[in-house]
């Protein structure tokens, strides 16, 4: 840069001068002239005193410059107009750098807040931490607000709070993407990670990114058991009808023949009671297979703007007999009468009335049974409706089958009940989530 040429020109000078004048009081020595030496002395001195202060200015300059820098203070001016002249080039110089660092500086601020904003808008939770240490660098409000965290500050905290989850994030590799299961509330849904690592200033870094996908598989098994079921049940029925059919002829022809067959030994009555085993049998599994199509019939709804309040109240009106009857307590908690739902009204009443009748089975035994009924806004700003019960609870191995269409912890059960709720709550573009403690009780979330 020019000011460094003008400051060699002007240390070059200087040292010329010296040795100009250092070579003529060296002649002067010894040649013996020392009336001249004396005269020539005082400017050495004056030299010498010149040179030093020079440098001294400029190391006091500099070393303000590299204080500025080391605070990353790039605001800070030096004077020029009022600088002595030997210094001007060199404050030009400082604050030409100076500038240069605070537009860089601001550069990467705007980046660093771009980057920032954009994922902080984004859906997908963000992990960032040092893979030696485990401190986290940086988590974005989406993750917080999807494994419910308000703070991490070592990756290794969250072993105590979900080990299984903790486990899949050590051991995704970079580059890699699986599903995991995290837990929160006794419930659990499933994420996708994704892994990429980085280094830098000698420090390896991992970045993981979390997708909730839990709505997602949700949504491709109902498709996948709708098809399964549509054939099913149309196989069933097509094989079962004529056999229906083929059994009531049967007992047609048998009744009109009963006068001319020998019934001595009781061979017709056997006959007749088979016949009748087959035809109630056959039309039991055609009544089955009718059923389980109502799980595909429902595909659009009548949405209407509903007040929570005046939903609880119906079904309180409607329920209230059988808990009276069963000695079961139904608490209702709603502390925002002015909560409303974007939903069909009748097929709403038939989730809730299908939950709360599975409370009361689940609280049957119990000396105080107690069902709770509730609803409030969610800090995703999404309103949740809750049934709870004091009832005897799940396993894990029943959590995660109780959605399975054909699967029933009842005796009489059909297994249609739940599969039938949460296709209703996804046509809602909800969901629908349990938390259960075996022996403690059970809680149904609907999300919307």
């Amino acid at each position: 840069m020019m000011f460094f040429k003008t400051t060699e020109w002007r240390i070059f000078i200087r040292v010329i001068l010296l040795f100009v004048v250092l070579s003529a009081a060296a002649f002067l020595l010894v040649k013996g002239l020392y009336v001249y030496l004396i005269i020539l002395a005082p400017v050495i001195v004056y030299q010498l005193t010149d040179f030093y202060r020079f440098q001294k200015k400029a190391h006091d300059e500099l070393e303000q410059f590299v204080e500025s820098v080391h605070y990353r203070d790039f605001s800070r001016y030096f004077d020029v107009k009022h600088a002595p002249v030997d210094l001007q080039p060199l404050r030009q110089g400082f604050n030409e750098i100076n500038s240069t660092f605070k537009v860089i500086s601001k550069e990467k601020e705007t980046q660093y807040q771009y980057v920032q904003k954009i994922l902080e808008l984004v859906d997908t939770g963000i992990l960032s931490y040092q893979e030696e240490s485990g401190e986290v660098v940086w988590m974005n409000e989406a993750l917080k607000n999807l494994l419910q965290l308000p703070y991490l500050k070592t990756i290794h905290s969250l072993e105590k709070r979900d080990g299984q989850l903790y486990n899949s994030i050590l051991a995704l590799k970079p580059g890699e993407a699986k599903i995991a299961t995290a837990h929160h509330d006794k419930s659990s849904f499933k994420i996708l990670l994704s892994g990429t690592a980085f280094q830098t200033e000698g420090k390896k870094y991992k970045l993981i990114a979390f997708q909730n996908v839990n709505e997602a598989l949700d949504e491709t098994e109902s498709r996948a058991w709708q098809k399964l079921l549509s054939v099913m049940t149309h196989e069933i029925m097509n094989s079962i009808a004529p056999i229906s059919s083929l059994a009531e002829t049967l007992k047609s022809r048998l009744k009109q023949s009963v006068n001319l067959l020998n019934n001595e030994t009781g061979a017709v009555d056997d006959l007749e009671l088979g016949i009748d085993t087959i035809k109630r049998r056959s039309e039991g599994l055609l009544k089955f297979a009718e059923t389980y199509r109502n799980l595909n019939k429902i595909t659009t709804l009548n949405l209407k703007k509903v007040y929570v309040r005046n939903l609880f109240e119906n079904l309180h009106h409607l329920m209230q007999p059988t808990l009276e009857q069963k000695n079961i307590e139904l608490e209702i908690i709603l502390k925002d009468t002015d909560l409303q739902l974007e939903a069909d009204i009748n097929l709403l009443e038939q989730v809730l009335i299908n939950l709360l009748v599975n409370a009361i089975e689940a609280v049957k035994e119990r000396s105080e049974p107690r069902i709770i009924l509730s609803a409030y806004t969610a800090n995703n700003k999404k309103t949740i409706v809750k049934v709870t019960d004091n009832g005897t609870g799940m396993t894990e191995e029943v959590l995660d089958k109780i959605f399975i269409p054909f699967f029933s912890t009842k005796k009489h059960g059909s297994g249609i009940g739940l599969s039938l709720c949460k296709q209703i709550m996804m046509l809602h573009k909800g969901t629908m989530q349990v938390q259960s403690t075996d022996g403690e009780g059970t809680s149904f979330l609907l999300q919307f």
